[in-house]
């Protein structure tokens, strides 16, 4: 039906060409460590951190599919810490029905979750605020408008001072959302 591959390209002088690369994206130093617990995990069969794990990584590689995939241990922090705030809900649901099984399993994969989130290093509070400072100062130098949007957009934006340094962005909202209040009040 179908004449073989093998035949046609030899004769041509075709060569089979692998279209999807070898190559894999580099991928967090976190990331990396949940994979390898991953496999510990299955092996000592801790279910709370296996469910954890599998989920980070599963919601990891959906993300990857999307405009915005996630490349940093920063971001991965961010997910970390939207699946605490989700199980702490959670949590307080189980608790009003009475649930106090479920209650332990959400707490068991919080202290997880916890545990992994506590691995990224951030910028402390007080870094990012004499950043944050520096950046205010010189906008106003500059006779810029200071508004908290673009503090965070030259803060975060490609040569910004915060650019690829591993500064949390809702820590940087608050400290920005802070000094500018401050400094429209004075």
């Amino acid at each position: 039906m179908f004449p073989a591959l093998r035949s046609t390209s030899s004769r041509l002088g075709l060569r089979l060409v692998r279209w999807n690369s070898t190559d894999s994206p580099i991928l967090p130093p976190l990331m990396t460590k949940l994979r390898t617990d991953l496999k510990t995990a299955m092996r000592a069969k801790d279910t709370p951190r296996l469910n954890v794990v599998r989920a980070l990584i599963s919601e990891t590689n959906n993300a990857a599919k999307t405009s915005s995939p996630i490349q940093t241990d920063i971001q991965l922090l961010s997910l970390i810490r939207k699946r605490i705030a989700a199980s702490k809900d959670a949590i307080e649901e189980f608790k009003v029905e009475n649930r106090p099984e479920l209650q332990e399993l959400e707490e068991k994969q919080v202290a997880v979750l916890e545990e992994y989130g506590a691995q990224v290093e951030t910028m402390s509070a007080d870094d990012i605020k004499q950043v944050v400072s520096q950046t205010l100062s010189s906008m106003k130098e500059a006779g810029k408008k200071v508004e908290i949007g673009l503090v965070l957009k030259s803060l975060f934006a490609a040569g910004g001072a915060l650019a690829d340094k591993p500064a949390d962005k809702s820590e940087t909202a608050r400290i920005v959302k802070d000094a500018v209040t401050a400094l429209k009040t004075n």
